[in-house]
């Protein structure tokens, strides 16, 4: 399964854009002994994520599941919540050369993920 978004991607995800901030759910699975590669990763997107008005909202580790789909899989290690105040800024900052020389960081501490946009309720925007 490919962790990375391909151009294809990239470009329905700004064709479909509703307009406003969006967050990104991330549900990670580590590849053995990725968890090192990913921390580094993400000590080294700080100064990107800085640059394009972006923020982590959440960073944990799974833990006990309590509602699930029979025979779960994959079986996610880490939830990553991250808003950007535009699928723009999310787009130039993945398409920034000096982010690509970080991505192989991320790209081999997985094994599986979702990388997914999110948009506000109506109620809760504000």
């Amino acid at each position: 399964m490919p962790v990375d978004p391909t151009g294809h991607d990239l470009k329905r995800y700004l064709a479909e854009d509703p307009g406003g901030p969006v967050v990104m759910l991330n549900l990670l699975q580590l590849a053995p002994g990725g968890r090192d590669s990913y921390e580094q990763y993400a000590r080294e997107i700080a100064p990107f994520l800085e640059r394009v008005g972006g923020e982590i909202v959440y960073a944990g580790d799974l833990s006990t599941e309590l509602v699930v789909r029979p025979d779960p899989e994959p079986d996610w290690d880490v939830l990553l919540l991250v808003r950007y105040p535009s699928r723009q800024a999310f787009t130039a900052m993945v398409a920034d050369p000096e982010y690509q020389q970080i991505t192989h960081l991320r790209t081999q501490a997985l094994s599986e993920a979702v990388l997914q946009a999110s948009t506000p309720w109506a109620a809760s925007a504000g």
